[in-house]
């Protein structure tokens, strides 16, 4: 049986690992639909009497924290908690409040230490912390923001150490396809909504976070034993896979770096356009993606259920149209039908641009159910051309530091993420309606196009000469220095014209030096 390829195997468990490190960022979005008061499984435009049998149900249900507070004799709210609309944004956003101070850190630790350590412990306290969230929620709402901020803040490490992965694990012409595994998160959330939704109708909102901590627990056992920082330590990598990965990141990956070029980073406009670009896309898909079971049930009345079915699908399209788009700009790319920065250009365009004029239309037409779903799955979707744009144009800027600049866009354009639920916050605190929800939209697209214009106009994808402050690489305009890795045969066929030629010019220069040997002897 032929052996699976290493790069595929560490596809798959950075695949699950965003997974997890989704599933840790959406759980509260929606049980917290199940935390409030008067509130729960029960569908939400039923009767008058649905609080009554919300209650009724909330007690039949088993929780392992309600029977150890009653055996304690500790009082806690039974009925659910009275939290208002600020409380609840500020709950939902206190994921992001120190997530973004992590991310600069993020990479230097993964450069230094490596992926394996940086991203599986980051994961890994953040999982374990999934355990905690239920006896701390009766217990105090600002313990419970203290766990959550937490939380955000240690998996802040995750995503900027994972780019240090890549740049050491994957040929620039496969990059596409391997960046569209940190989309993973997409199916994460795709995943766990529903079965989230299906969880809470079934016993209890408590059971979504053991949940979590279990499938988490199990990914990072895994973790640590499939997952290797290079091609090089790899016990069992074949010799063939490990000098064609060797090969095909050529001069643009060095072992031995210099210091860190901060103020060449700093100032480096195809950066900062990075930084704008992943600013739009995050604002406009945290805010779908942390506000929409909320949007579901308060402005459309889905049941808990419907509301985690219809939070989830958009996800699961974005991660199916990350992983077609990916294989066509690494066609792109093979084939150099496009240069690397229109391919990247062309794939921020679909992310930021495309997405904002249907958050656009979801401003005007949201107000459908029908509408609102489709327009929601697919803004969403349309964001998982990011896996082709920013996200790998990071890499294609500097490999050796592709993780400070992941960190650098991370640490900035991660603020969306608490800046968007204190804005939704406002908009509809005490105000429930379309006419708010148009007015969070409407920011939104503003956001998606305006960071999608200036990354088309403005950006390139070219390797950078500070990636190699030590041994400075010839004009960084040029394609990487790198043979992208054929095959034996292939490289048979390229050498055979050559030999042709040679042996041709060693068969004139003989006929030409009897020629002259006979000139010299008349």
């Amino acid at each position: 049986m032929a052996q699976v390829e290493a790069r595929t195997v560490l596809w798959y468990m950075t695949f699950m690992g965003f997974i997890v490190n989704y599933m840790i960022r959406i759980n509260l979005n929606i049980t917290i639909v199940d935390m409030i008061v008067g509130e729960g499984a029960i569908s939400l435009n039923s009767t008058q009497n649905s609080t009554l049998e919300v209650s009724t149900k909330l007690d039949e249900r088993f929780s392992l924290e309600r029977w150890f507070l009653d055996w304690a004799s500790i009082p806690y709210e039974k009925e659910g908690f009275k939290w208002d609309a600020k409380q609840q944004a500020a709950l939902l956003g206190s994921f992001f409040w120190a997530h973004w101070t992590l991310q600069i850190p993020g990479g230097i630790l993964a450069t230094k230490y490596g992926t394996k350590l940086v991203f599986g412990w980051s994961n890994g306290i953040g999982v374990f912390c999934c355990f905690l969230i239920p006896i701390v929620s009766y217990w105090s709402y600002t313990g419970l923001i203290i766990l959550r901020v937490f939380q955000g803040w240690i998996t802040g490490l995750a995503w900027p150490s994972m780019h240090v992965l890549t740049a050491k694990w994957i040929p620039p012409n496969e990059r596409s396809k391997f960046v569209s595994a940190y989309l993973g998160s997409s199916v994460g959330v795709a995943l766990f909504y529903p079965i989230f939704g299906y969880i809470i109708d079934w016993t209890r909102w408590e059971w979504v976070y053991y949940t979590c901590g279990i499938v988490g627990t199990l990914w990072f056992i895994a973790w640590q034993f499939l997952v290797f920082d290079s091609p090089a330590q790899h016990p069992r990598i074949s010799d063939s896979e490990r000098k064609y990965i060797e090969k095909s990141l050529g001069a643009s990956i060095q072992s031995a770096k210099g210091p860190t070029p901060w103020l060449a980073i700093a100032t480096s406009r195809p950066v900062w356009l990075n930084v704008v670009a992943q600013w739009g896309g995050i604002w406009g898909l945290f805010t779908l993606m942390t506000h929409a079971p909320t949007y579901f049930s308060k402005i459309h009345h889905w049941n808990i259920r419907a509301t985690g079915f219809l939070s989830g699908l958009p996800h699961l399209m974005r991660m199916i149209f990350a992983y077609v788009f990916s294989i066509f700009a690494d066609y792109l790319l093979r084939t150099d039908r496009l240069s690397r920065t229109n391919v990247r250009k062309l794939a921020t365009f679909i992310c930021c641009g495309v997405k904002g004029f249907v958050v656009l239309a979801l401003a005007y037409f949201g107000y459908n159910a029908t509408a609102a779903i489709i327009l929601v799955a697919l803004a969403t979707m349309f964001h998982g051309a990011v896996s082709s744009g920013p996200l790998a144009s990071m890499v294609d800027l500097s490999p050796n530091y592709a993780g400070i600049v992941l960190g650098v866009s991370g640490m900035i354009g991660g603020m969306p993420g608490f800046i968007s639920p204190l804005i939704v916050g406002q908009l509809t605190y005490q105000n429930q309606t379309f006419e708010a929800w148009k007015n969070v939209f409407l920011i939104s697209s503003f956001m998606l196009t305006g960071s999608g214009i200036l990354y088309v106009l403005f950006s390139n994808s070219t390797l950078q000469p500070w990636n190699s402050p030590c041994h400075q690489l010839p004009d960084f305009g040029l394609k990487e220095l790198q043979n992208l890795g054929v095959d034996k045969e292939e490289e048979e066929e390229e050498k055979k014209p050559l030999k042709a030629d040679l042996d041709e010019y060693t068969e004139t220069k003989n006929v030409a030096e009897t020629e002259t040997k006979s000139k010299s002897d008349i």
